[in-house]
């Protein structure tokens, strides 16, 4: 456990600064708490030079190395799954060869599933990312959980999972005490399983301290593309539909129909500011197969083309 493990952290331009601070925030501390130097980490990228986060912070890079000596290769990409930047190549075989292994974060494991004709049930990404797959692609079996370890190659929905992956990484090389203690220092109270479902994903939540309503906004959460009427909610979770009114009423203030759309909306604004995403993809893709444009406006004041050209939140 005493080996130093050089790790290279891949970044494009306009990369994801949690991610990036997910890696680095780990390793750091993880040495300062071992007492010895544990890891070692270079900052890559194509041609080398500075590269700018999405938040402009700037740091400086070398180039990927085409005979790496790394133990492992993080790959961080910006808000673009198609950006050319993310297209490996034989890159990723450069490392693979060497035993290395390859982590590739939200857009970047994206670029990996759409380029690679594999099992999609065998890759992750983030749940935005995910959307695009499934419109764009028909690759509706992508995972939906925080990752999948490929062996060689790991996707990762990547922003705050990657402080559970990097974690769950640097406990291989680390004592349990001290990999506990830098989560500790994070204030990560527990490190998550790759097999945790990411949101909209029919994970379990325990956000309104009710049970029964808790499973509906799952079912919710879970079927968002594909609404399901509020009476099969209802019947799902063992309720009747008045039960089911009553709960929403007395803790969310709201209707079982109100919130369930507002969810989808919520989703289908996120995905038209986040993602290039077509207005009628973004309106299938959250559950509104006609009628998304003047559902929007009513909702946000505008429609959604006028958001876009707006302009995405900095």
């Amino acid at each position: 456990m005493t080996d130093l493990q050089v790790f290279d952290i891949f970044v494009a331009e306009g990369f994801v600064l949690t991610e990036f601070t997910g890696i680095v925030e780990v390793l750091r501390l993880a040495n300062r708490i071992n007492g010895t130097p544990v890891f070692e980490w270079h900052y890559r990228s194509w041609h080398g030079g500075p590269i700018a986060c999405s938040s402009a912070a700037v740091i400086e890079t070398t180039p990927l190395p085409s005979r790496p000596e790394a133990d492992y290769l993080f790959v961080i990409g910006n808000s673009d799954p198609a950006c050319p930047a993310l297209s490996m190549g034989n890159s990723l075989a450069n490392y693979t060869s060497r035993q290395a292994r390859v982590v590739l974060l939200a857009e970047a494991a994206s670029r990996y599933i759409a380029e690679h004709k594999g099992d999609p049930r065998s890759h992750t990404t983030h749940w935005e990312n995910r959307a695009v797959l499934m419109e764009r692609l028909g690759l509706f079996e992508t995972k939906a959980t925080l990752a999948v370890d490929g062996g060689a190659i790991i996707t990762c929905a990547g922003m705050g999972a990657t402080f559970d992956i990097a974690l769950s990484i640097a406990s291989q090389h680390i004592s349990a005490a001290t990999m506990m203690t830098v989560a500790d220092v994070l204030l990560h109270e527990r490190v998550r399983h790759f097999n945790t479902l990411q949101p909209f994903s029919g994970r379990e939540v325990s956000s309104t301290g009710d049970t029964a309503l808790d499973a509906c906004i799952a079912l919710m959460k879970d079927n968002m593309e594909f609404a399901l009427p509020i009476t099969e909610v209802a019947q799902r979770a063992k309720l009747s539909k008045r039960s089911l009114e009553r709960k929403f009423n007395r803790v969310l203030k709201t209707t079982p129909n109100g919130y369930y759309r507002g969810l989808r909306l919520t989703k289908a604004n996120n995905l038209l500011l986040n993602t290039d995403l077509r207005i009628n993809e973004i309106g299938l893709a959250c559950g509104f197969p006609s009628g998304f444009t003047t559902i929007y406006r009513q909702a946000f004041g505008m429609t959604p083309n006028a958001a876009r050209k707006k302009g995405r939140p900095k």
